[in-house]
């Protein structure tokens, strides 16, 4: 990864970010090293077939000055956030930070732990329980908190508890009121998309370097084990909701549709420590992930923010979250809560007051500007969100995707877009040329843009690819969000080297056995080839044997539809009995397997299952 030496003019511009950013500030090198305990090395975590799932030492490379291949900021943040091992919050309260994208936090209870956020995979969570164990006795696990439902707060609790353990009440599995169903769904609906794009967002199949990938700014990348999920035994619902785990109080604050559907922050008073989940670390979030989610809103995540701070402002000497280094002090929390609030609250309210003014999202996203204290705060600066697609996601979220532009209304599609702007332009080979110009002069957005056109053209063309490699490796080099850069990097990949296709899921099978009945059906209804279904016209009884409870399920028009109601052969073309795990299997493709009773007209599975058509994780994104 990585061909060419940065351009003169990235080189330009990170002398300028060294000369204008606040590097004099090392209070976060100061934060990050404190508390160390201890760590791996080699810190080295495989799977049960001997598959490296996590490789910390692979950002050993992060020492020293930033080389010109990457943004200062970045550099910086980077390796910051590649600092691994077991650290002390306060006592009574670890972290294995540096094993995952996320961390993994331990509170010690009266004879046991309570586990917060088990990262992405049970393997690297079995590491860190291991790590925490070696230097802090062998507690037994009491119970396990999910902040949140994104994977890297849940993935890996199977290496943490037994599913065993849990249901003969041993341990404890605490989360807000619907995570396991966003979760689900979130993973399902949508989840080869994400999967794919999160494929470029995080880089995890690119080389690790200077011209490589250098981390994700939340953390340093997606660890690539086996994710599961155990359901909640406790659900929390509600703002000042106290529980008493073990010896220790914590004090719960709901924080939903914030940056995860189902979010919660919560207090140990004994402690005077506060665990803020995935709404305040040290960097600015996403409003809308590059990988793709449902906008967030950052109206409310503010205010519960401001509500974190009126609540528990007075009663915690220290912040800490399931990313990045925590926050010591009173006065220093207080401040870093509320720039943080400050930040989402004033992307919100300038993008409004901008779009009220007849600005479309990339007009405000080129126009705006953050105030001093803001744009100063290291934690407030965009490694994972960027001001640029913030501001969009906002425009998004009250405007949706059409400008008001009556001729961006009905644009042709992107092929058929490039093909016309590339004969108006003179042919291919003109375009490359005036990409060359562009390239030269350091205009990479420009060049980007035309190079995007003529691939689109001749997605084979041998001078368009390696330009249009080229140009990404130079806006990946200037970027200071490291997702950006990653996205970049993979384009650059998939140009030179062939699609990469998606390197991790989060849709493994002990998430997939979570799925609800209905969810199932709703699976199977977003895998109906519309068009091949629309002159079917089927009625299916599907009864769930082991729930007791039958569905009728008709595909007319190409739309599958479903519920839940007492079977009636009369009115059926047929009825098939099977369990929820069998209904699953099958779902999945397994149709040959024992324990599905089918009665009636046989066609009519058959031809359910003729039109169904299975998702691509290797779809293309940087050629047509």
């Amino acid at each position: 990864m990585g061909q060419n030496d940065a351009h003169p003019t990235i080189v330009e511009q990170q002398a300028a970010a060294r000369a204008s950013l606040p590097f004099a500030d090392a209070r976060d090198i100061e934060a990050v090293e404190r508390g160390f305990v201890g760590t791996l090395s080699p810190c080295l975590i495989r799977d049960a077939e001997g598959k490296t799932v996590w490789d910390a030492d692979s950002f050993d490379f992060l020492t020293g000055e930033s080389p010109d291949t990457v943004h200062p900021s970045l550099w910086r943040q980077s390796t910051l956030a590649a600092k691994h091992g077991l650290f002390e919050v306060v006592p009574g309260i670890y972290q294995v930070r540096g094993f995952d994208l996320s961390n993994v936090s331990f509170v010690e209870s009266d004879s046991g732990v309570i586990v917060i956020d088990p990262l992405i995979s049970k393997e690297t969570a079995a590491t860190a329980l291991e790590l925490y164990r070696r230097h802090r006795g062998d507690r037994p696990v009491k119970a396990v908190i999910f902040s949140h439902s994104h994977v890297d707060h849940f993935g890996g609790v199977l290496g943490i508890v037994s599913e065993d353990e849990v249901a003969s009440g041993a341990v404890q599995i605490i989360a807000p009121e619907g995570t396991v169903a966003e979760a689900v769904a979130e993973n399902v609906f949508a989840g080869t998309a994400m999967s794919r794009r999160a494929g470029y967002m995080y880089g995890a199949a690119l080389a690790r370097g200077p011209r490589g990938a250098v981390g994700a700014g939340l953390g340093p990348t997606t660890s690539t084990g086996h994710p599961g999920i155990i359901p909640p035994t406790l659900e929390i619902s509600r703002t000042g909701e106290t529980h008493t785990i073990d010896g220790v109080e914590i004090e719960f604050q709901m924080a939903p549709s914030t940056e995860a559907p189902a979010e919660m922050h919560f207090l140990f008073p004994q402690l005077r420590a506060l665990c803020m989940a995935e709404n305040a670390t040290h960097t600015l979030h996403n409003l809308l992930t590059l990988r793709g989610a449902l906008v967030r809103d950052p109206h409310g995540w503010s205010g519960y923010l401001t509500e974190a701070i009126e609540r528990y402002g007075d009663r915690a000497d220290v912040v800490f979250a399931s990313h990045h280094w925590p926050t010591w002090g009173n006065a220093e929390l207080r401040e870093f809560l509320g720039l943080q609030r400050d930040l989402y609250a004033y992307l919100h309210d300038q993008t409004l007051r901008m779009l009220n003014r007849g600005m479309t999202g990339a007009e405000i996203a080129e126009e705006i500007q953050l105030p001093p204290a803001l744009e100063n705060a290291w934690h407030a600066r965009g490694y994972y969100g960027s001001v640029s697609h913030n501001v969009k996601a906002i425009y998004q979220r009250y405007m949706g995707w059409f400008d008001g532009n009556p001729a961006r209304l009905w644009p042709h599609p992107p092929k058929a877009q490039a093909e016309r702007y590339v004969a108006a332009i003179g042919g291919i080979d003109r375009v490359v040329e005036l990409a060359h110009v562009a390239y030269d002069e350091g205009d990479f957005r420009w060049a980007a843009t035309l190079l995007d056109h003529a691939v689109f053209t001749d997605s084979d063309h041998a001078g368009a690819r390696d330009l249009y490699a080229a140009t990404l490796e130079q806006l990946a080099y200037g970027a200071e969000n490291a997702t950006w850069r990653n996205f970049f990097l993979s384009g650059a990949t998939e140009l030179r080297e062939g699609n990469f296709g998606t390197p991790a899921t989060a849709a493994a099978p002990g998430i997939l056995a979570q799925l609800t009945t209905e969810q199932l059906l709703d699976a199977v209804a977003i895998s109906v080839d519309g068009p091949r279904a629309w002159d079917l016209d089927l009625a299916l009884d599907i009864t769930v044997t082991d729930e007791g409870r039958n569905f009728r399920v008709t595909l007319r028009n190409g739309v599958l539809v479903y519920i839940a109601k007492p079977a009636d052969a009369s009115t059926a073309g047929a009825t098939l009995a099977l369990t929820k795990p069998r209904l699953l299997a099958l779902v999945g493709g397994d149709s040959a397997s024992p324990g599905v009773e089918l009665s009636g007209d046989a066609s009519v599975l058959a031809s359910l299952t003729a039109v169904l058509t299975a998702s691509d994780p290797g779809f293309d994104i940087i050629v047509p």
